[in-house]
């Protein structure tokens, strides 16, 4: 089953992996899988950083604050990758949130 979600978010997904072919980060280099999931989390510590530092407006995109911006890199990191290594991250996403939906509660008990 493919959602409306899906589809949109397949269709950025491409056009964001574009974007990286075009601007040459894959010109001279073949990115391993571990070196691109590290790739997502530098834009994590980068959201803990902006935390860190008050959370300010995005010094590209002011109307947004640091943390958004730095969030919505790592996904686009991961879209990227899904498109680099052929993964289906949206469809992974749905069937997630469908086995979650069956979990109990704090997943039987975990603390956090």
């Amino acid at each position: 089953m493919n959602t409306g979600f899906e589809c949109s978010f397949n269709t950025l997904a491409r056009a964001v992996h574009k974007d990286a072919l075009d601007k040459g980060w894959y010109d001279d280099y073949n990115y391993t899988p571990v070196e691109l999931i590290a790739l997502v989390g530098t834009e994590l510590s980068e959201a803990i950083e902006a935390l860190r530092h008050g959370n300010k407006p995005d010094d590209h995109v002011p109307s947004m604050d640091s943390v958004e911006m730095e969030l919505g890199d790592a996904i686009l990191r991961i879209m990227d990758m899904g498109e680099y290594l052929g993964y289906d991250i949206a469809g992974a996403m749905r069937k997630k949130h469908e086995y979650n939906l069956t979990r109990e509660r704090k997943h039987g008990g975990k603390e956090f």
